[in-house]
């Protein structure tokens, strides 16, 4: 299981911090929450990130999805 920090999640969305949190407040398909590391570090999930992207595409490009 790979962890991604803060930063390379930005990197691997194109989203500021304020939006990723913003998305994860979102009801309708959340963004994935961070796991808590430390008392002052989180991390989120690659695969859990890597599937946000992937549903975000299958959303908006459907024909792409299934090819």
């Amino acid at each position: 299981m790979q962890f991604l920090r803060a930063d390379q999640v930005i990197s691997k969305t194109s989203l500021s911090l304020p939006t990723i949190y913003r998305k994860m407040a979102e009801e309708n398909n959340p963004f994935p929450k961070p796991i808590q590391l430390s008392k002052n570090r989180v991390a989120w999930i690659e695969a859990e990130v890597s599937a946000w992207l992937e549903s975000k595409v299958k959303e908006q490009r459907p024909e792409t999805a299934a090819a």
